[in-house]
């Protein structure tokens, strides 16, 4: 996503931050932040003038004994992780990139799997934000919490977030077991795992029966941290699963037909590891191939039937798809906008090489997704869907566009991504 003829400008504070918009708002100009630019939408598109974050940066306190710690908007996660390990405290859970600052993985929903644990907005108890006058508000546990559930994931349509509180826990490690699977054996006890497990996820590759599971279990003793030999580091996670996996894509943009044989390949070239390390050097993998994505969100127990359908379509061979599937799951939460709100959830995320084209693929993932009641798409990633589609998908959908009237009446933070989502 690329903007022209816009005005960038870096602030140091959030003081800066609101100067800025104030000027901006009199003048009749919009205003958008930017994190690392990670989103696939165009969620963070500028139209006049793009606030770039970059120096809002750092944790702000912590308190070790209530595990609240705040932290400015434009930290990154990458960051953001190793300096929370050094207090002795961690994000409860967190997605599988880590390259979004805070305010960018907050604001678009991003997630991680467990079905004990919320996505990344569920952990937020306080917002700093610049509102579209310059006026600095907070919403935390003393001033309107009704408001942190709307502004914990807001699109970056309330206004500018300057400041997070969020609720951490101690510090903890992680027991990864990948191994190889079928899909049938998954699904045949999909509710049973994920049911016990810490955190589970799954990669199906497209036109196989071949999965890669990965479980995690949390643990607390430092002791038990063993992690992956450096060698064995180098080898999977950076030569095979990003400078071979691109010399694949490669090949098979080239030569399309190969892909279902490579696929069964690869599958079939899956190891079984297990290797403990900090949670988030655990949770997060190293990705330097360029694809597209999209994402939905659906009721827990309409994955098989969804996973189903796209094997179908793949072993049609309509399409060929040499990118894995990745699914993973999420406790219900409260957060307005959250794709998992109310309800325990299924993350089906689909993906096509940046060199292939994507959209029959995804047209028909979407077409599939348009029979599930309540399918949500991840707000950083592709989707289909307008103000119409996603009301009645949302219970607090209403709610949200009000606050939304009522913070940012002449729309300083519009672009056309919130016009088409949010009417």
């Amino acid at each position: 996503m690329t903007a022209d003829a816009v005005d960038v400008y870096a602030p140091r504070d959030t003081a800066d931050v609101a100067e800025a918009v104030a000027l901006a708002a009199c003048t009749g100009r919009k205003v958008k932040p930017i994190g690392s630019g990670h989103s696939f939408t165009a969620v963070g598109q500028p139209v006049d003038l793009q606030l770039q974050m970059q120096r809002v940066s750092g944790v702000v306190a912590h308190d070790v004994s209530t595990g609240r710690v705040r932290v400015r908007a434009g930290t990154p996660l990458h960051v953001l992780n190793p300096a929370l390990e050094r207090l002795g405290l961690a994000m409860p859970n967190l997605g599988d990139i880590d390259r979004q600052t805070i305010s960018g993985a907050l604001s678009t929903g991003t997630h991680g799997t467990g079905l004990r644990f919320t996505g990344l907005s569920g952990f937020v108890v306080g917002v700093e934000m610049v509102l579209a006058d310059g006026s600095i508000v907070r919403y935390d546990d003393a001033h309107r919490p009704d408001l942190v559930p709307a502004a914990a994931l807001g699109l970056g349509a309330l206004g500018v977030v300057t400041e997070y509180e969020l609720q951490c826990v101690p510090a903890f490690l992680l027991k990864a077991h990948e191994a190889p699977s079928t899909l049938d054996a998954v699904l045949g006890s999909l509710d049973e795992t994920v049911d016990a497990a810490d955190h589970f996820e799954f990669y199906w590759f497209p036109h196989t029966d071949r999965v890669l599971t990965k479980t995690s279990t949390r643990i607390s003793d430092p002791g038990q941290r063993a992690p992956l030999p450096r060698w064995r580091e180098v080898l999977d996670d950076q030569l095979l699963s990003n400078t071979l996996f691109e010399g694949i894509n490669r090949l098979t943009t080239a030569v399309p037909q190969a892909i279902p044989r490579v696929n069964q390949v690869s599958g079939r070239a899956l190891s079984e590891r297990t290797y403990t390390d900090s949670s988030y050097k655990i949770f997060a993998t190293q990705r330097t191939v360029r694809f597209r994505e999209s994402e939905f969100a659906v009721p827990r127990a309409v994955v098989p039937e969804l996973l189903a359908e796209l094997k179908a379509y793949c072993d049609r061979r309509d399409e060929l798809v040499a990118f894995p599937v990745e699914v993973r799951f999420a406790a219900a939460d409260d957060r307005w906008l959250s794709t998992a709100f109310g309800r325990e959830t299924g993350y089906v995320a689909i993906h096509q090489y940046h060199r292939r084209d994507h959209r029959a693929y995804f047209d028909a993932f979407w077409s599939m997704l348009r029979s599930i009641e309540g399918a949500r798409p991840h707000w950083g990633k592709m989707h289909d869907l307008t103000a119409a589609d996603l009301r009645p998908r949302y219970e607090r959908y209403d709610d949200f566009v009000a606050l939304r009237d009522e913070l940012d009446p002449e729309r300083v933070f519009e672009n056309p991504y919130l016009a088409t989502v949010l009417g």
